[in-house]
């Protein structure tokens, strides 16, 4: 069931995307990597994304940018954020603006796998939730 969810990671640090993407891949998902924001924007437009994790500093578009310009024109897909600025004031604006989770850089492998399983289990629960509406 993970290998039929897309995390796409957003990072303009290399090393950051390649880390992201070993653990995410080792732990059962499918990962693509883009280096900004733009990029990012790209790749939702031709890849089937569940969630996207994203540095919120970074050149050009924001990841608070990149966040409202995917609540607007991908809503279904989870978003958490990344920060190595974790006071509360950037936290509670990242989770207005929509944000399912967000997590603290630096921070240990096993730390990002369970940001991720959360938002995986909301996701999988909010999409059952539609479903069952539906119908």
């Amino acid at each position: 069931m993970k290998k039929d969810i897309a995390i796409l990671v957003v990072d303009d640090e290399p090393m950051m995307r390649n880390l992201l993407e070993k653990i995410l891949t080792r732990d059962g998902f499918r990962v693509v990597t883009a280096s900004d924001g733009d990029e990012a924007l790209q790749v939702m437009g031709r890849e089937d994304i569940s969630i996207v994790i994203s540095d919120l500093q970074m050149p050009g578009m924001s990841g608070f940018e990149l966040l409202k310009a995917l609540k607007k024109h991908y809503p279904q897909a989870g978003m958490i954020i990344m920060t190595a600025y974790g006071d509360t004031y950037t936290v509670k604006d990242a989770l207005l603006l929509g944000a399912d989770e967000y997590i603290t850089k630096p921070f240990k492998s096993f730390e990002i796998s369970l940001v991720v399983e959360r938002a995986y289990w909301r996701l999988l629960s909010q999409e059952r939730r539609l479903a069952a509406d539906t119908d």
